[in-house]
């Protein structure tokens, strides 16, 4: 009997020098390094028993080669979007975690109370909460009883395990969930 639920799998993307160096990303288009295609090569091989219907990527180059890397032996159809995409940090990207964090997370922390913060072009949680969950409601829709890969950022898994009570806010800090961790 086949289920009538659409089971995703959430992985991060692989290692960037922006991870290395502890700067905020965020939109930034940033690379995999060396260590980071070896970590979705591994993620792969670990990978490789599952059945996925479909592949689904943030379109930043660092989600999409993490993906490519992961489809290898599948040669499923790579779809990108914007909806998965990490946070915009806005102002902040760029910047060291240890420049950024502590006055990004102020403001976030503010913003709904200060209408001259959007200004940052720091999205809100419930805007990244927000295109997050539709876009992984419409696909689990449209995959009734199917498999499906989604590579996406690590600041988006936070964010929904939180929303979906897996965790409470803060007890799962930014950063905690590791280059090509997946959650079922």
């Amino acid at each position: 009997m086949t289920s009538q639920y659409c089971t995703i799998y959430l992985v991060r993307h692989g290692q960037t020098q922006w991870n290395v160096d502890r700067l905020i990303q965020g939109h930034t288009d940033t690379t995999l390094t060396k260590e980071g295609e070896d970590q979705a090569h591994k993620q792969r091989v670990m990978l490789k028993e599952i059945i996925f219907s479909k592949v689904y990527s943030s379109d930043l180059i660092r989600a999409q080669r993490t993906a490519e890397i992961l489809n290898l032996e599948r040669k499923l159809a790579l779809q990108t979007t914007k909806m998965l995409r990490e946070r915009n940090f806005g102002i902040y990207q760029g910047k060291t975690m240890e420049e950024g964090k502590k006055r990004l997370w102020e403001l976030l922390a503010h913003y709904s109370a200060d209408p001259h913060i959007k200004e940052s072009g720091v999205e809100t949680n419930e805007e990244v909460i927000g295109r997050a969950i539709t876009f992984l409601r419409e696909i689990s829709v449209a995959h009734p009883g199917e498999k499906i890969l989604v590579v996406t950022h690590g600041g988006i898994i936070r964010l929904l395990l939180i929303h979906l009570g897996y965790v409470k806010e803060g007890m799962l800090p930014s950063g905690a969930i590791q280059n090509l961790s997946y959650i079922k």
